[in-house]
């Protein structure tokens, strides 16, 4: 979906009369920054959907042709179709995200715009690409041979992927920028390929991906949860509820090794950004790690700290050296309170998506060892099933979270160490009023999604067949 793959649109006249006008009022940047942030958090949602409901979609189409079971074709249809809505409203909310690039912060895209354009290029590209192959997959679906049809779909898959990619390198070159020179004030020698490609992209960009299929799945999943606790239990609910929780759940344990690898990626790259995130206010070794708390004359009050522990993560020793906010200037100290708990959030709820997973393998596995299905699912099933109504509203607020400590990790950067947030921000007046527009328009297409998504979810695309209800078994959680 469309993040930011507008910049040609930006008039680069306006950006040096909003730089010669100076810096913005306090009150002008609380409400870009608030603009910014909510259209973001609300466009990511559809952004993470759109990487990882198409793999699903697809899933079900292919196990359905595998398998002669209509319930999955049933399913692949059902989801193709809410994927089309929901695309149509990201493409929407996308554009709004790149206007505002340009009318928010004309600062850093007057200064930057050409230094990061690569990757926001080939994020429009990949876009159309989507665009195009999900019009052919969503009419064809009865036009083409069943098998053709499946691989109409690849592009859809890869497309999203390379979307979510392309953006979240242009994200991580504002963690790490690269690619270009400053002489005398100005931008120069540019290598956009240096650029998209810096050493905050691997980390990122992977980590990033994951978590949209995390919440793709576990989202699908809940939904599917809640129709099995109302007493749908017939084969086309449980399969939308296994496919996708089986999904997310394989990736969730991958997930946390990758949040570790860009943990360690901090305390190497950012290490001030891994002193908010921990609440890290001296330099030393023996570095505990706190659970919670909240930051208060230059420490971390109400937290549980295990000893030695945040060391030992970073360097495998408790010796590690483990530089703290105190190496920096007051002035460039990130909100220590938000990132920390933003962070905590993150691996909290990750860890019950884990165990959510891990509860589903030890059932399954003590189904086919002791033959104890129904005694199981009398004990477990409904328990199970309200946590797992649960998952997709986890997954999100713990993306959520993760994009929080990215954002409040890096301030008061908005390029790290070379431009303030202050200086990029629009400094015109009415912004304020910009934010309550946008406000507005997000309301009124989060009730136009909902409404016609709860209008798909009471219809079914085609029949199902009476004596398809039941062919399908499940391991019993």
């Amino acid at each position: 979906m469309p993040v930011l793959d507008h910049i040609a649109l930006i008039d680069p006249v306006s950006h040096l009369s909003a730089l010669a006008a100076g810096p913005a009022t306090p009150g002008d940047l609380k409400a870009a920054r608030a603009q910014m942030g909510f259209s973001l958090a609300w466009h990511i949602i559809l952004a993470c959907l759109g990487v990882g409901l198409p793999l699903l979609t697809l899933t079900a189409e292919w196990i359905g042709l595998r398998t002669g079971n209509p319930s999955y074709q049933l399913l692949a249809r059902h989801w193709a179709r809410a994927m089309g809505v929901l695309f149509a409203v990201g493409a929407v909310s996308g554009t709004i995200l790149s206007f505002e690039m340009g009318l928010l912060w004309p600062g850093l895209m007057g200064r930057y715009g050409q230094v990061i354009g690569l990757p926001f290029a080939m994020e429009g590209i990949a876009f159309f690409i989507e665009a195009i192959f999900l019009g052919i997959y969503l009419y064809a679906w009865d036009r083409l041979p069943p098998r053709t049809h499946l691989l109409t779909g690849v592009p859809i898959v890869v497309a999203g992927i390379a979307s979510a990619f392309f953006v979240v390198c242009a994200n991580a070159w504002m963690n790490q920028p690269r690619g270009f020179t400053m002489r005398g004030g100005k931008v120069v020698d540019v290598d956009p390929l240096a650029a998209m490609l810096n050493p905050a992209s691997p980390p990122q960009t992977v980590h990033m991906i994951l978590a949209a299929m995390m919440v793709a799945g576990f989202l699908t999943t809940g939904v599917y949860a809640v129709a099995l606790l109302r007493g749908r239990n017939d084969s086309y609910h449980r399969a939308g509820f296994f496919i996708p929780f089986v999904f997310a759940a394989v990736i969730t344990p991958f997930q946390l090794v990758v949040g570790d690898w860009a943990a360690r990626f901090l305390a190497e790259f950012q290490p001030t950004k891994l002193a908010a995130v921990e609440g890290v206010f001296t330099t030393s070794d023996h570095v505990p790690l706190t659970l919670a708390g909240i930051a208060q004359d230059g420490k971390l009050h109400y937290g549980l700290e295990v000893p030695n522990g945040l060391s030992l993560l970073v360097g495998y020793s408790p010796s590690t050296v483990v530089q703290g906010l105190d190496k920096v200037p007051p002035s460039e100290h990130p909100p220590v309170t938000i990132t920390h708990l933003a962070f905590d959030t993150m691996v909290g709820l990750g860890m019950f998506l884990l165990f959510l997973g891990a509860w589903m393998l030890l059932a399954w596995w003590r189904t086919r060892r002791a033959g104890d299905g129904d005694v199981l699912a009398r004990r477990a099933t409904r328990p199970f099933l309200v946590l797992c109504s649960l998952s997709g509203v986890a997954a999100v607020v713990a993306m959520e979270a993760g994009w929080t400590v990215t954002e409040e990790g890096r301030q008061p950067w908005v390029v790290w160490g070379l431009m303030n947030v202050r200086d990029a921000v629009n400094p015109a007046p009415g912004l304020m009023v910009g934010l309550w527009l946008v406000l507005a328009v997000y309301a009124a297409m989060t009730a136009a999604t909902v409404y016609v998504l709860r209008r798909l979810a009471r219809e079914r695309p085609v029949p199902l067949a009476p004596q398809e209800e039941d062919v399908t078994t499940y391991p019993v959680v």
